[in-house]
């Protein structure tokens, strides 16, 4: 398993303090700063790169106090790629009934590029994430999630779990939406680790297993060299006729699948290690049909 790099490293954190629920900080050995003349990450993607930069280096001296939660804003928006490790291509085409659509988009110039989650709909480290009530089969997916500001400059990587109603969307690929947007469905975190505190990200170490009770049911890894995108690419076709005006988080697909006797369920643990980014851990609880009956998401 891959051993994240944290103790003398900094991040890009979003804590919740008592005045504000997205405020942005430095976090250096545990400890969060304020940034001056940012407040949240919307803030911060307003700016180019080498201004936020500027301003990140000089936090360090106004220490802020609150829990950490998912690097985002109220205002972010988390979008996702698809089949773009060949094992994603790979486990879709078993999972589907038609699956000559997933080696179609594999080999194609222009990506599947999709809409994942509003801030409502992602939580952060240590936090339930949900397998929706009416799917049979449920999994998690470990990706790298890149962070990207409004002038297309990618200013940092975090971690997603990209969670995945597997028989939703195996049936029917135009389910795709209700196979991957509910509630509960999007965890990011812990943090972000700044694109110029990693010497090369180009084949960073993904990890990931699920715990359930005291055995590990699954465990698997890969590197990003084995992604078929280029981080370049997937932000230029995203951009492509779109206007993010506090830049966008974007998770770029899995390379780790269960097989298909693998399914989530309620009370299993999903743990995520990226190597130089961090660990994302969550629990598993199961979205009831009417979300007004939810109790504990």
């Amino acid at each position: 398993m891959a051993q994240t790099k944290t103790a003398t490293s900094a991040f890009i954190a979003v804590i919740h303090t008592a005045a504000h629920q997205y405020r942005i900080a430095k976090s250096i050995d545990g400890k969060y700063f304020a940034i001056p003349k940012v407040m949240t990450i919307s803030d911060a993607l307003e700016l180019p790169l080498n201004q936020f930069k500027s301003l990140f280096d000089q936090a360090g001296t106004e220490e802020i106090f609150g829990s950490l939660a998912a690097p985002i804003a109220a205002d972010s928006e988390i979008w996702g790629a698809g089949v773009t490790y060949q094992r994603s291509r790979d486990a879709r085409k078993e999972e589907s009934g038609i699956p000559d659509v997933y080696q179609l988009v594999y080999e194609a110039d222009r990506p599947e590029l999709f809409f994942k989650a509003t801030a409502r709909r992602t939580v952060g480290t240590n936090t339930n994430v949900g397998i929706r009530a009416d799917a049979l089969t449920s999994v998690p997916e470990p990706e790298v999630a890149i962070v990207i500001n409004k002038f297309r400059e990618l200013i940092g990587l975090t971690i997603c779990n990209d969670m995945t109603s597997r028989n939703i969307e195996g049936e029917n690929p135009l389910y795709l939406s209700q196979a991957k947007i509910y509630h509960g469905s999007n965890a990011v975190g812990p943090m972000i680790r700044p694109i110029w505190e990693i010497t090369d990200y180009s084949s960073l170490s993904i990890d990931a297993k699920i715990e359930r009770g005291t055995n590990t049911v699954w465990q698997a890894q890969t590197t990003l060299a084995q992604l078929n995108r280029s981080f370049a690419d997937l932000i230029e076709y995203l951009f492509r006729c779109q206007s993010f005006p506090v830049g966008a988080i974007l998770s770029t697909g899995t390379g780790i699948v269960p097989p298909l006797d693998i399914s989530l369920q309620s009370g299993d643990v999903v743990t995520i290690n990226v190597e130089e980014v961090g660990q994302l851990v969550n629990k598993v609880v199961t979205t009831p049909l009417d979300i007004n009956e939810r109790e504990n998401l």
